[in-house]
């Protein structure tokens, strides 16, 4: 799963991977993003700008807004079939923005997990795939929510965990943020790893084991 992720890069640098888009000048570096928190999303709503919703989807039926607690990963295999997924896998696709994310790995001999620190070769900002949806509360009030898809990982990534985000190369964003109803078998071409090569990752410390610690230590190397 993807349970944590950052997006590090200013303004200019993502304004520069997503040059088609909206980017908020006010953008604050984010080190250790974490579930049920607003994350920045491109939704394929036709405005073509970055916008903050929830991180973890609740379905338009859902009765309590608290299922989005459950929700913020969906497998790729399945969002088709999942009555949570099946909608929005047709008509609310969206990009969700990082430039990293987190896995926590158990090594021979060690009681604790270790986090590391995954981003691509570049360090350059990236899209992942991702479903929205919007929640009318009882009072008439909304939330707009959101989740991260995944997929069997890539070589490297596979000595971390056996999931990781569908990240989208700049080729599919079009296609992924179309704003007519799209078929599955269109889509789930594009869900797939991002290829191995282009990746790096490290070892970080128990820092950001804290969702309070918001803060660059959490992404710095250690020694293990």
């Amino acid at each position: 799963m993807c349970g944590r992720f950052t997006i590090t890069a200013d303004p200019a640098a993502i304004q520069e991977a997503f040059p088609w888009a909206k980017v908020p000048p006010e953008m604050q570096p984010r080190y250790n993003v974490a579930p049920s928190q607003p994350v920045a999303v491109i939704p394929n709503d036709g405005k073509n700008k970055i916008d903050y919703f929830i991180w973890g989807l609740i379905p338009s039926w859902a009765k309590n807004p608290a299922i989005g607690n459950r929700m913020i990963n969906a497998r790729g295999e399945t969002l088709a079939d999942k009555p949570s997924f099946r909608a929005a896998y047709k008509r609310r696709c969206c990009l969700i923005i990082a430039d990293g994310f987190y896995e926590w790995v158990k090594n021979p001999g060690q009681k604790a997990k270790v986090p590391y620190y995954i981003q691509l070769e570049s360090q350059e900002p990236f899209g992942m795939a991702g479903l929205w949806e919007v929640w009318f509360s009882p009072d008439g009030s909304e939330i707009k929510s959101c989740t991260i898809i995944t997929t069997s990982p890539n070589d490297k990534i596979s000595k971390l965990h056996n999931r990781m985000p569908v990240i989208l190369p700049k080729s599919a964003h079009s296609v992924w943020l179309e704003r007519e109803d799209q078929k599955p078998e269109q889509l789930n071409t594009l869900l797939k790893a991002y290829p191995a090569g282009e990746m790096v990752h490290h070892p970080v410390s128990s820092t950001v084991n804290n969702p309070k610690n918001d803060i660059v230590e959490c992404t710095q190397p250690v020694i293990i």
